[in-house]
């Protein structure tokens, strides 16, 4: 039996929804601001297709990702298809003079695992781990605008 767990987290940022949206959407740049995230690598024959490989400490994952919903300035939604179970979605809001990056993951963890670990404990690990991702993405964007 596997249980899954997910996490919701955002941050407002001071940049046109088309800079965001633009930076986000260049899987291959996330390792920039997500702390755990060591590669993505979209295939060439299939751009909905991305290898992501996390690691951090003694650990390492990967995963074939296929985005299964893409809409430009307002969602793309993911879900693996090999290797760590997860999905979810990065959802963007236009409030004009900034924007609203809101990011919603999922991931499985096998019964037994479950079992020997405080959900809890674990889930608090994860959602401070990616609001401080969505932190750094904040100051890469202002970093990013600081430079044009």
């Amino acid at each position: 039996m596997t249980n899954w767990l997910e996490h919701s987290v955002q941050v407002e940022v001071d940049a046109p929804i088309d800079l965001v949206w633009n930076l986000w959407s260049d899987l291959e740049q996330m390792p920039r601001w997500m702390k755990w995230i060591d590669s993505v690598k979209v295939l060439v024959d299939d751009p909905d297709l991305s290898r992501w490989k996390l690691a951090s400490g003694g650990f390492q994952f990967t995963w074939l990702s296929r985005i299964v919903k893409l809409e430009k300035h307002q969602i793309i939604q993911w879900e693996s298809v090999d290797g760590l179970p997860n999905r979810g979605a990065v959802r963007f809001y236009d409030r004009h003079q900034g924007s609203i990056v809101k990011l919603t993951i999922a991931y499985a963890i096998p019964g037994v695992l479950g079992q020997l670990m405080d959900n809890l404990f674990l889930g608090q690990i994860v959602e401070s781990t990616i609001q401080a991702d969505l932190n750094r993405f904040k100051i890469y964007v202002d970093q990013i605008q600081l430079k044009s």
